[in-house]
């Protein structure tokens, strides 16, 4: 059953909120850091030279009515593949970074109810640290086992703080917009109807700095409807050193017919990068018209050339006629 449960950890972790905003809380248990002497702090922000150790304290509060005991560990974090959010390395996984340096000063702790235990960390920089954003989480794993819903395995929960390390050493920003798809779903009648087309990209950080991108998607060429121009939502409000995410985003004012191309845009600290993707969209209504029209252009066009002669038939008697 742990094996089953540990390997579930990801699907149910709570750790990393969308910004470190306030203390991680599942509304059970909570862990933040210990307060310093002039502010609160929701993260652990700490400097780091390459071959140095860093101590800290952290606060891991049960709100509950009843003692629970939770496994403690600190986790190299990372981007998820799905949405971007913030996710973090279970505890039985290999850990690379700050979950390879640090570790708290006690694995296991029992908090009793309505209590709060304070815990010391240590992280040693390694001497061969590479420069810039290092970002991990000290997480505290519920050590209870619970059943998974529709499912015979179980599943454990964990709550963390945010740890992010940056080591001394030149800052590179860098994002890069890649393999951009615009895929068109446009109504069979125009204007009938709002078009409901897809644009997916891959958003990479090639610097070594954590980027909060700024993304938008522009239209070029010779279109009918919607905007040139739109700003996309659902970014990743941090995206990680080395780590590159999948999106995609509907678009309901996307061209309802004509040609061009559709680029993504990414800009982020100074860096700015695009990818394209073009497009031939003419809706089966417009085709239809159109081949109407030419049918009938060419009826026309028949009966026109059929009357010419007829015309000069008709002519030619009547001069034959007065003579």
């Amino acid at each position: 059953m742990r094996a089953a449960s540990v390997a579930l950890l990801l699907l149910v972790l709570t750790a990393l909120p969308p910004a470190p905003a306030g203390a991680a809380d599942n509304g059970e248990w909570s862990v933040k850091p210990a307060d310093s002497a002039i502010t609160p702090r929701a993260a652990f922000e700490l400097p780091a030279h390459p071959g140095t150790t860093l101590s800290d304290r952290a606060v891991v509060t049960n709100t509950t009515d009843r003692a629970l005991t939770f496994r403690l560990y600190i986790a190299d974090a990372h981007n998820t593949e799905r949405d971007g959010g913030l996710a973090v390395r279970g505890i039985e996984e290999t850990q690379r970074d700050v979950g390879a340096w640090g570790r708290p000063e006690r694995d296991v702790i029992t908090i009793p109810a309505r209590s709060a235990v304070t815990v010391g960390i240590t992280l040693r920089v390694p001497q061969d640290a590479s420069p810039g954003d290092h970002v991990g989480a000290l997480v505290a794993v519920d050590d209870r086992v619970r059943p998974g819903a529709g499912s015979h395995l179980g599943v454990q929960r964990g709550v963390g703080a945010r740890i992010y390390l940056r080591v001394d050493g030149p800052q590179r920003p860098g994002v890069a917009v890649e393999d951009v798809r615009f895929t068109a779903q446009t109504p069979s009648i125009p204007w009938a109807d709002a078009a409901k087309s897809t644009v997916s990209y891959t958003l990479r950080n090639t610097g070594n700095v954590n980027l909060n991108p700024r993304v938008s998607v522009h239209v070029g060429g010779v279109y009918l409807g919607g905007p040139s121009e739109r700003r996309l939502t659902d970014v990743p409000a941090e995206l990680l050193p080395g780590q590159k995410v999948r999106l995609s985003a509907s678009w309901s004012g996307a061209p309802l017919a004509g040609w061009g191309d559709v680029t993504v845009t990414a800009t982020a600290d100074g860096s700015r990068d695009s990818g394209s993707d073009t497009f031939l969209e003419v809706p089966w209504f417009i085709v239809g018209c159109l081949a109407l029209l030419s049918a009938v252009g060419l009826t026309a066009l028949r009966r026109r050339r059929r009357a010419v002669p007829a015309a000069r038939a008709t002519r030619a008697a009547r001069s034959a006629d007065h003579e």
